[in-house]
Formats: C-alpha cells, sequence, structure tokens
C-alpha cells in the first residue's frame, strides 16, 4: 500500500516571485522524472534554460484574466494540490474531473514587503504586489501536507533534492510537516505585513484592532536567553539597525543593554557618551569632543561601567578610542569608528563593535511588548521628553540658566531609568542614579550614598524625577544630598505640600506634566 512516506513526487507546481535558485531546483526535479508546471514569469525562465515546462493555462483549459488576478484558482489546481490520495472518494472525483495530483509546490508570494520599502511607491502598486493565488495555494498545500510538499523557502531547495534522492523520490510525511509548518508562517507574515498597510493608510492605531499581527521574521538565533538555561532568538530587524562590526555573538543580555544605551544617547544633539549597566545608566555626559565626554561620564561612577556598554552619538575618533581603551567593556556603539578608532579597539577580540544607524533607530519606533501571563502587553513607544504647554515652574524661585539646563539634562536620563528613578546631575554630566527602588526616598538616598562614596559633591545639583514625589521626604532627601532645583512630572494628591517644602528650602521646581515610569 502506497503511504505518504513512500509516494513517489511525480509533479510539481513552480511559481515563484523570488526565482533564487528556481531554475537549478528545476533542472533536479525534471532530471528526476517530474513533470513541471508553472506560471507565468517562472514558466518563461524555465523554459528560456530549456527546462520541459506545461503552463498553467495548460492545466486548467482556462486563460490568465484580469492581468493575471486570476490564474491559479481553478480546481484543476487546487484539487489537485488538496486530493487525500487514500481516500477513495478523492481520487473518484479527481478521476472523474480529470483532476491529476499536485505533488510538490514551489511558491513564494508577490514581493509586497519590498514594494513597502520602495521610495516614492503608489497606492496602487502596493495593492497590485498583494498576492492571492499563492497564499491560496501555498495554504492547500500545507492544509493537504500528507500529500503535496509545500516549499516556500529557496534556502530548502537543497534539502528536497536530497530526501527524493535518499527516499526514492519521495519526501518524508515529518519534512513535509515541517514545511507546511514554515508555509503558513509565511503566510501569515504576509498578511500581517498587508494588514499593518491597511491600518497605516486609515491612519488607525493597530491597539484598536481586535487582534494583534507582530510581523517579524527571525532575525539571528541566539545561544540562550536572560540566562543561560532559556532559549531565546532574535526577531524583526536589530541587526539592520545595530550592524555588529567586531567581537564575539551578541547574547539576548548585550541586546538588551545597545537598545537602552542607544535610546538614551540620541536624546542629545551635543557630543554625548551613554555608559549602561544592566539597562540602567552609570554615567552620561556631554562635552566639547567624545573623548571629553566619556571621561566625565566614567568619572560618576567609576565601578559600574567595567563590563558594561557605552554608546556614542557621535563616529568614534581615535582619541575617544584611546580613552575607553583602558577597562573592558561589553559593547561599544557608535554610528561609525575612524579607521585608526577601529584599529585600536579590534585588538581586543571579546569586545564587541556595534555600528548603529540613529535614523533607523528613530524610525523603528512604534509599539513595545512586554509578555505576561497568557498575553501580551502594547503600548505605543515613550517617544516624548516633555510637552511645553504643561512644562511649569510651580515654586516662588524661578531656576536660573544653569539650572534649568541641569534640569534638563537630568530629565533627559531619568527617562530611562527603571523606576523609581532619582538623578542628580550638573547641566553637562550625570553625578549620581538612584535606579529601581521600591521606595523613591531610597532612590534618592541610594544616589546620594554613591555620589559621597565617589567623592562627588552635590552641592547645587539638580534632581529628576521620573514620577511624582508622593510627600515631600523625597523631596527633603535630594535638598539635604545639595540639590538646589527639581525637575518632576506633579501630580500627586500632595503637590501643595512638596511645593511649600521647596519654597521653605529656596529651592526651584519645575512640573513637566509627564511621567516617564519605565517597569
Amino acid at each position: 500500500m502506497t503511504t505518504p512516506d513512500t509516494y513517489r513526487i511525480k509533479r510539481a507546481l513552480l511559481s515563484v516571485s523570488d526565482k533564487t535558485g528556481i531554475v537549478e531546483l528545476a533542472r533536479k526535479l525534471a532530471d528526476r522524472g517530474i513533470e513541471i508546471i508553472s506560471t507565468g514569469g517562472t514558466a518563461s525562465a524555465l523554459r528560456e534554460a530549456g527546462i520541459p515546462v506545461t503552463g498553467i493555462s495548460d492545466v486548467t483549459g482556462f486563460p490568465e484574466i484580469m492581468d493575471g488576478r486570476v490564474k491559479t484558482l481553478h480546481p484543476a489546481i487546487h484539487g489537485g494540490l488538496l486530493g487525500v490520495l487514500d481516500d477513495e472518494n478523492h481520487t473518484l472525483q479527481m478521476d472523474e474531473h480529470g483532476i491529476a495530483s499536485i505533488d510538490m509546490a514551489v511558491i513564494n508570494l508577490y514581493p509586497f514587503e519590498q514594494t513597502l520599502q520602495k521610495p516614492g511607491v503608489w497606492h496602487d502598486e502596493i495593492i497590485e504586489n498583494i498576492d492571492i493565488g499563492g497564499p491560496a495555494m501555498v495554504r492547500a498545500s500545507a492544509k493537504n501536507y500528507r500529500w503535496t510538499a509545500v516549499v516556500v523557502n529557496p534556502a530548502n531547495y537543497d534539502l528536497v533534492v536530497a530526501a527524493l534522492d535518499e527516499y526514492k523520490g519521495a519526501v518524508p510525511e515529518i519534512l513535509r510537516l515541517r514545511f507546511a509548518r514554515e508555509a503558513f508562517e509565511h503566510t501569515a507574515h504576509y498578511d500581517s505585513l498587508v494588514a499593518g498597510y491597511f491600518g497605516r493608510t486609515l491612519h488607525e492605531s493597530s491597539l484598536s484592532a481586535p487582534t494583534l499581527t507582530l510581523g517579524v521574521r527571525l532575525d539571528q538565533a541566539l545561544r540562550y536567553g536572560e540566562n543561560p538555561h532559556q532559549q531565546a532568538a532574535l526577531y524583526g530587524s536589530f541587526t539592520s539597525i545595530f550592524h555588529q562590526l567586531h567581537g564575539k555573538e551578541l547574547s539576548y543580555n548585550n541586546i538588551v543593554d545597545i537598545d537602552a544605551a542607544a535610546r538614551l544617547v540620541i536624546e542629545f544633539s551635543e557630543p554625548a557618551v551613554a555608559i549602561i549597566k544592566h539597562t540602567n545608566p552609570c554615567g552620561v555626559a556631554t562635552g566639547a569632543t567624545l573623548a571629553e565626554a566619556y571621561r566625565k561620564a566614567f568619572e560618576s561612577d567609576t565601578k559600574s561601567p567595567f563590563g558594561g556598554i557605552i554608546a556614542f552619538n557621535r563616529e568614534v575618533d581615535i582619541d575617544a578610542a584611546r580613552a575607553v581603551d583602558d577597562i573592558f567593556t561589553e559593547v561599544l556603539i557608535a554610528p561609525s569608528y575612524s579607521p585608526e578608532a577601529l584599529e585600536l579597539l579590534e585588538k581586543k577580540k571579546n569586545r564587541r563593535l556595534i555600528a548603529a544607524d540613529y535614523t533607523a533607530l528613530v524610525q523603528s519606533f512604534g509599539h513595545e511588548v512586554k509578555s505576561v501571563a497568557g498575553g501580551l502587553l502594547v503600548q505605543t513607544s515613550d517617544t516624548s521628553l516633555y510637552d511645553e504647554s504643561t512644562l511649569r515652574v510651580v515654586t516662588k524661585r524661578q531656576p536660573n540658566d544653569d539650572e534649568r539646563a541641569a534640569m534638563m539634562f537630568a530629565w533627559k536620563v531619568a527617562k530611562h531609568v527603571k523606576s523609581n528613578a532619582i538623578v542628580y546631575t550638573a547641566s553637562d554630566r550625570v553625578l549620581a542614579v538612584g535606579a529601581g527602588q521600591m521606595s523613591r526616598v531610597d532612590s534618592a538616598s541610594i544616589a546620594a550614598k554613591k555620589a559621597g562614596e565617589a567623592g562627588i559633591d552635590l552641592q547645587g545639583s539638580a534632581v529628576a524625577s521620573d514620577a511624582f514625589f508622593p510627600f515631600a521626604d523625597g523631596l527633603m532627601e535630594a535638598v539635604q544630598a545639595g540639590a538646589t532645583c527639581v525637575i518632576q512630572p506633579g501630580g500627586s494628591i500632595r503637590d501643595e505640600e512638596v511645593i511649600a517644602a521647596a519654597d521653605q528650602h529656596n529651592i526651584a521646581m519645575i512640573f513637566t506634566g509627564m511621567r516617564h515610569f519605565k517597569h
């Protein structure tokens, strides 16, 4: 009795937009006695290569119509793809209607994704690149995987040929099942791109949709996740934004830290350096040069940068490279590196060097996704810093120019610190950071203690709090440490109490009206 594992592939349908390797595959199939049927451009390419091929219209007895919109949507095609060959009722109907089995379908879809990326592309061109017949054939073949091998990825062509040779013209069921899974992933990704395009055309947020479609492909396999016993993979376009130039393979934690460091350093227009450890900044500074900025950033915490991540918002020159070369760092991130800097930095084989496309990074900001038990939390990215219309001085004393500059610096950094976040700064550098504490008072106290241990004077500093002070005690902790000005969102039911405490100690305070929780 013939089974799916022993059924010999006799007839294959080839219809591909991406013609990578298709002529070579078709020739190998023909050499093994497999009849080939094909559509339009694929059929022409095979004929030009001298490979025998039967056109779809010869199979259906019906011409392609409506500018090729209708060509494969026909019982002679879908009956051949969907026929269950060990079901007598199916085979009798196939014989009655003259339908021959199609045992293999090699299909990939119109280049919708590539069309979206074309500069100045018109809506009508995008619409015409929505494939209809292709997904229908892919889905039909994948549903009938026991009798129809469906191949959507050119990378699998050699695997198909090897299986035909090993299994005497058949493709084993386990392999067809894997191909079927890949086929449905292929069409799901494709449909998610189409749905996303229609949503953007309507100017509607996908967060209003009843279902969430995440059209992302595997970007990079990872050795493990946050810890070695966890499996992990990277999906999306991360490696097109952050291109690795040198060093060991990026880890899960490297990738998380790279994202955090880059998002912070692009807040600054002047030359800036951000030093990150476990997604929190331990040093941030600006300067006339990157070397100067790095030295100031490093001075705020000389312990934590070891094994950390350093991000620059300018090309790294030889002076900056020499400045960072003394300590071990996991990753350096910059838009580019001078040849001299690259030559120096590549001498340490374990140091990962990343060239970052910050423009593409900003363009990638859209939605953030976090997994929770049984589901996903989705939100728009926090791309705002503050709203000018809600920014106001709430104390009797107005901040002077230096204080205002320091508060703005502190606010940029606090946005990127885990809550509860307290950040002490000067106008050009971070002085101390209190991150991720359960109490805002503790965050203020820990930051002040670290500054004291490092010999950093907080007298005259600015303080930023990512959310409001629920009581005056957090504010007073910062004032006792030496802060003379504070920036915070406001919004507490005890705001008046906090403002009164600030006035009592001659503190200038700004309310932003916008908080930046980071959990």
